[in-house]
């Protein structure tokens, strides 16, 4: 499981970073990719990538500001020149307005789409649990910013316990239809009487992943939540310290406030985006270090830089 950044600036491109964009890499879970925004240039930062957008099967959109979204026509249509592959379903998540926005985006450009597309709009009203599928769960919540904006929280479903083959074969267990009951939690007799108990010969089940991905938002309640004992955190940092009363009027965050954040969810693992472009390279490396004043495990992210879960 990965997490890449494909745009990491707020509100306009910059030379060094694109607006908002980044994908969960779901591939060895579930062979899919997941989308969290879509801002402008969205698929030249792709083309940077080893993403296929054929793989992309969701996306959740946070709100509907043009920086998250304004890439999404453009997106949407390039992935469906894939004539020597497969075209496959694809749901778009956020916020209503989001389908029309859609449509008439294609409609309007004369655009036409060999696969379907599954809207699921959400309100104050419909939050919550969003999704489940046999491995994952996603959670979402309205933020605080200056229209509904969401949070996503994807939990990965507990792990099953692995099969020690090796401490099985050395017990004297053929390989074979034997192996696979023990797998499955049977315990097995063997010719000479001896009885395997399976449990011994499986590990836990390992904890499921916790990933949470804010919008936009000033420091909230709802973010601590949605990021309660995350493995990773991906929270706004708009603004840097002392730049709280204009954070609050835009309805933003600063970097230390997003590691307030972190710090009362008790998150492992902060990654800030959604930075202002008047901060540059030295000014995100204080706004960075600033944050790990308050949460160590804090880290700025850069475009297209990419991080295993």
């Amino acid at each position: 499981m990965e997490i890449q950044f494909l745009g990491t600036g707020a509100g306009q491109p910059s030379k060094a970073r694109n607006v908002s964009s980044l994908v969960l890499k779901l591939q060895d879970e579930i062979n899919e990719i997941w989308m969290f925004d879509c801002g402008e240039g969205t698929q030249h930062q792709i083309l940077e990538t080893t993403i296929k957008p054929r793989k992309v099967r969701k996306i959740f959109i946070t709100h509907m500001h043009g920086d998250h979204i304004f890439g999404l026509p453009g997106f949407l249509s390039s992935r469906a020149f894939q004539a020597n592959e497969e075209q496959t379903a694809l749901d778009i998540y956020g916020p209503v307005g989001i389908k029309n926005y859609v449509l008439t985006s294609l409609r309007q450009s004369g655009s036409r789409l060999p696969y379907h597309i599954h809207f699921h709009e959400l309100t104050q009203d419909s939050l919550g649990k969003v999704l489940e599928t046999d491995k994952f769960t996603v959670y979402a919540e309205a933020l605080d910013h200056t229209i509904f904006c969401i949070g996503y929280r994807v939990m990965q479903k507990d792990l099953e316990g692995t099969l020690d083959a090796e401490a099985l074969k050395a017990a004297g267990v053929p390989f074979g239809p034997l192996f696979g009951k023990v797998k499955n939690g049977e315990n097995v007799t063997l010719e000479d009487g001896r009885e395997i108990i399976a449990k011994d010969y499986i590990s836990e089940p390992r904890k499921g992943k916790v990933i949470t991905i804010l919008g936009d938002t000033r420091k909230t309640n709802a973010s601590v939540r949605l990021g309660l004992g995350a493995d990773v955190l991906v929270h706004e940092s708009t603004y840097g310290k002392g730049d709280e009363k204009i954070a609050r009027a835009h309805g933003h965050s600063t970097a230390t406030q997003a590691a307030e954040v972190a710090k009362e969810a008790s998150a492992k693992r902060l990654l800030l985006n959604h930075v202002s472009a008047r901060f540059l390279g030295r000014d995100c490396r204080q706004l960075e270090a600033d944050a790990r004043e308050i949460f160590p495990e804090t880290r700025m992210v850069r475009d297209l830089e990419e991080f295993t879960i």
